[in-house]
């Protein structure tokens, strides 16, 4: 004889919208807060990485942004001590469309939520994100407002309108002093100027034997031949390349005096100070898949990417670079070199962890060089 239960009372609670977007337009977007509780004026831009949010997250590159993620579910396995990019976040905010904050990770010391709260990243969850970076391709980046769910439209269009996005974002992320990190018994030492360079770049050196000598970006010249170095790295970092002359003027200053290596923002700097241009991507490449061609090899590499600004093909050949990585999507600049000089520079990223490893490759042409310079 099979048992009756008494009907239990289904109650649904409804959380009512309490944060919004407001973009350039007037288009609003409702949703849910987490993270730090105030108001923000980012760039709008999306990222298609189905792991690696907190490498996202603290990646300095992001600085000034607000990112919106693709991947459903953000924070599910929390926050790990050791996985930063760097210790203090300076993303503009997180749109993501479901926030986890009880993860489930034996690594994780604190949530996603906790970590935006105590560096005043606001994040907003609830959100259509597949409509939403749709948009963005359609339009483009753009300014967006994220804001007080009772915030007016006319108010935040006017807020939009008298908010110019910085232009300082190198030197906001940029180290102050220059910070040696020793290995034991190096092979090699690097001096690496600091746009916001992620820290899994330092490790990768490290991992090859590299003392790695962390500079600020506006160090000059004079100093790093004052160190002695056995090769030169330029890294990643936000913004436009043209907003750090002095450091286009330093390589130029350098060029053919060390093996060199640059990346992302390093390779748009290098690419600069050869006479290069570069111009600004409608909606920029952001995510862990994008196909590149290695032109001497043939080979197709799955790369990370992260940036807003790409270098003009056409300007290159009044220049003594040679192209030598294509991205298959749009045919853009990924990667250049100069023999004659002993430099090379990528637009994407080897490093990235979470991620596609197949151009690790590269740091071993780095130390390779520096090793037949030694040799020489």
């Amino acid at each position: 004889m099979s048992k009756s239960y008494p009907k239990r009372k289904v109650i649904q609670l409804i959380k009512e919208f309490d944060r919004k977007l407001i973009l350039e337009d007037g288009m609003e977007i409702m949703g849910y807060s987490f993270g730090a509780d105030c108001e923000k004026v980012c760039e709008l831009v999306f990222n298609t990485s189905m792991v690696g949010y907190q490498e996202i997250f603290s990646d300095p590159s992001y600085t000034y942004q607000a990112v919106v993620m693709t991947y459903p579910l953000i924070g599910n396995y929390g926050m790990a001590d050791d996985d930063y990019e760097t210790l203090t976040p300076t993303i503009g905010a997180f749109v993501v469309s479901e926030i986890n904050d009880e993860p489930s990770n034996f690594r994780s010391t604190s949530t996603l939520s906790s970590v935006m709260k105590k560096y005043g990243i606001p994040g907003i969850s609830g959100i259509d994100t597949r409509k939403l970076t749709r948009y963005i391709r359609d339009n483009g980046m753009c300014k967006v407002l994220i804001c007080d769910v009772g915030t007016s439209v006319e108010k935040g269009i006017k807020i939009l309108k008298t908010t110019e996005i910085p232009k300082d974002a190198v030197s906001k992320v940029s180290s102050k002093n220059i910070l040696i990190k020793e290995v034991s018994d190096p092979l090699f030492h690097v001096v690496a100027f600091d746009c916001g360079m992620k820290e899994n770049i330092v490790r990768s050196l490290e991992k090859r034997g590299c003392t790695v000598t962390v500079l600020p970006y506006d160090t000059d010249a004079c100093t790093v031949k004052s160190l002695n170095p056995d090769g030169v790295f330029l890294s990643n970092g936000p913004g436009d390349p043209e907003n750090v002359p002095e450091l286009i003027n330093v390589v130029k200053q350098l060029q053919g005096i060390y093996p060199m290596f640059g990346i992302c923002l390093g390779h748009q700097i290098i690419s600069l100070s050869y006479g290069a241009k570069c111009y600004k991507l409608k909606f920029g490449h952001r995510g862990g898949n994008h196909p590149v061609k290695n032109l001497s090899t043939g080979k197709i590499e799955i790369t990370s990417q992260n940036h807003s600004y790409a270098v003009d093909i056409e300007s290159i050949k009044n220049t003594p670079l040679k192209v030598t990585h294509i991205n298959l999507l749009d045919g853009t600049v990924e990667g250049v070199e100069n023999k004659k000089d002993r430099l090379f520079s990528v637009q994407y990223h080897p490093e990235s962890a979470p991620g596609p490893e197949d151009s690790t490759y590269l740091f071993d042409q780095f130390i390779k060089m520096m090793k037949e310079g030694k040799n020489a």
